[in-house]
């Protein structure tokens, strides 16, 4: 079969070596939200068919993939899922424990939590202590299938809230910016100062508090 550029076939590399070796349940992990000023970090673990009738074209690293596209994905990864588990902090855990504790308390929880236990996780870039044997791979979301599918519904899933959110807090506009420091998101924090939803601890430093 000819391959294209980007071809979802290519992204299984990870998922063939361990089939291949008996492993039947591969889960992906991803997160989405380290980086902003506002809402919380949610993180996807996911465990997808790997029959080649199963592969779902265009899944890709959602950061390349458009919000129209990443939505039509959503909906046919959750339909195919085997297993799914969805996590988030928010801004509250973040200021506590830090960003990197809360993205990696939320693996733990989406792994932990899953209803089919995973034979093996794919995980982009973080080492845990977990209970299954893990892979972490760096750029996974762009290497490995499940990686990306646990991308792309984290991302759906978080964009989702942060759009609800900007109904609440329209002066920042979340719709668009999705709480990272746009310019006219950096402008309303110095104007008005943060809402309820804005990281301390991302914002302390350069701008007013509300």
């Amino acid at each position: 079969m000819a391959r294209t550029k980007h071809d979802t076939f290519t992204m299984l590399e990870f998922e063939k070596k361990y089939l291949d070796m008996g492993k039947k349940y591969i889960a992906g992990v991803d997160e989405v939200g380290r980086g902003p000023l506002a809402g919380p970090v949610v993180v996807a673990c996911v465990i997808m068919p790997l029959g080649d009738e199963d592969i779902i074209q265009g899944v890709n690293d959602s950061k390349k993939v458009s919000e129209k596209n990443r939505e039509i994905l959503y909906d046919k990864i959750m339909q195919k899922a085997i297993s799914c588990k969805i996590e988030w902090a928010d801004e509250k855990v973040i200021d506590e424990v830090n960003i990197l504790q809360a993205t990696k308390s939320c693996m733990q929880r989406a792994i932990d939590g899953m209803e089919i236990s995973p034979d093996v996780v794919l995980i982009d870039a973080v080492n845990l202590d977990c209970k299954y044997p893990i892979e972490p791979i760096i750029k996974g979301d762009a290497k490995s299938y499940s990686i990306a599918c646990a991308s792309i519904v984290a991302k759906v899933t978080r964009d989702r809230y942060m759009v609800e959110m900007s109904e609440k807090y329209p002066q920042y506009d979340f719709a668009s910016n999705k709480g990272y420091g746009s310019a006219k998101h950096i402008e309303a924090l110095k104007s008005v100062g943060a809402c309820p939803i804005h990281r301390k601890s991302f914002i302390k430093n350069f701008v007013k508090e509300g």
